[in-house]
């Protein structure tokens, strides 16, 4: 039976790439939420959206404002035709302050879950997360509940805590969690649309503006595609799937470690000439006290090069001291086409076009 698919966050990254899937394997309307602070910027935002989207996904969506810091965020929708939700819309910077993560993530969440909570023919309801909403634990990591163990950021203490409210308030809904990787590219060719803190801490180390490396060599680095994500996405959206947390991530040994990364990157940049002529060396890797050492005499030097690099790799640099490994049984046990990237390859690739376009700026370079 079709029914409605209500999208949060519509215009950021993956909920776009959601929207724009969804007509392949649904009959579902959509009804697609941006946020905007008044219409000229909806009106430009929903322009945007449906040029993104393309004919097809655009034709079948109804486009609305909905901001999530207001309780009548979902007045223009009827819960009554909503018969899933998906719930992308977020603040992801890694550098978010407290109040504003607290504001846009959990309070946000809280309001899509008494939206939820309201659908009287609501047959899934799928909360987006992020795998660092575990913090600051080391190990294996299941796909289950979590107390609070501290975190490195405030980012992800407003996942965990999303994750909470919606496990408490929605226990009699059908709810999945699902904990995404960090996604570096938008499909195996390694081109990228949307950047985030892994391609500056790339190009900082491509411009020579950071010689060293917080973390340690064996950390897993997990991390996937927007198409990945999508694919894994699209069998948690079934009715019939089980409720739970799912870890949309590859297999635990399908992951380069940190410093098959840094090599990766670097035999990548060594190739091109402009990177050669500047002659830069391979950074080191520093103890966490000597990173934090370096992060204290940064934040002394107001303005620079040096106190901007290393502001924008602190906020995140502490999970590179602590190693995990993400298990994925139950996304496994539901994705019966479950197909991952090769993890060097996907470096690779997404490395050659990050140093062919100088991050986006050059795109007539790239491959």
């Amino acid at each position: 039976m079709t029914g409605t698919t209500l999208i949060t966050g519509a215009d950021g990254y993956l909920g776009g790439l959601l929207a724009a899937d969804l007509p392949s394997w649904s009959d579902d309307a959509l009804i697609l939420s941006v946020r905007a602070r008044d219409e000229a910027e909806f009106a430009d935002r929903r322009a945007r959206l449906e040029r993104a989207l393309g004919p097809e996904a655009a034709g079948r969506a109804t486009i609305v404002p909905a901001d999530l810091r207001s309780d009548d965020a979902f007045a223009d929708v009827d819960p009554r035709s909503v018969t899933r939700i998906v719930h992308t819309a977020a603040v992801t910077r890694f550098n978010v302050d407290r109040d504003t993560a607290r504001a846009d993530n959990v309070e946000g969440t809280a309001r899509v879950c008494a939206f939820a909570l309201r659908c009287d023919n609501l047959q899934r309801f799928a909360h987006v997360s992020t795998l660092y909403s575990v913090g600051r634990r080391e190990g294996s990591i299941k796909e289950v509940r979590y107390d609070d163990s501290g975190f490195v950021n405030h980012y992800e203490w407003s996942k965990w805590a999303s994750e909470e409210h919606a496990l408490d308030t929605c226990s009699d809904l059908p709810l999945s969690l699902l904990r995404l990787p960090t996604l570096i590219a938008d499909d195996d060719s390694g081109h990228v649309t949307q950047y985030n803190a892994f391609h500056n801490t790339l190009k900082l180390y491509y411009y020579g503006l950071l010689s060293l490396v917080p973390g340690k060599a064996e950390t897993p680095m997990v991390l996937a595609t927007g198409a990945f994500a999508t694919a894994a996405t699209r069998p948690l959206l079934d009715p019939a799937a089980p409720d739970g947390i799912y870890h949309l991530c590859p297999d635990p040994p399908a992951n380069a470690d940190l410093g098959r990364l840094i090599d990766t990157a670097f035999t990548v940049y060594e190739r091109d000439e402009h990177f050669r002529r500047r002659r830069h060396l391979r950074p080191v890797y520093c103890t966490r006290d000597s990173f934090d050492d370096m992060v204290d005499l940064a934040e002394h030097m107001r303005g620079g090069p040096i106190n901007q690099a290393i502001g924008s790799v602190a906020p995140f640099a502490h999970q590179l001291y602590l190693p995990k490994t993400f298990h994925n049984e139950g996304l496994r046990a539901v994705w019966q086409d479950y197909t991952a990237p090769d993890p060097v390859e996907l470096i690779e690739a997404t490395c050659e076009y990050l140093a062919a376009s100088r991050w986006g700026r050059n795109s007539e370079e790239t491959p």
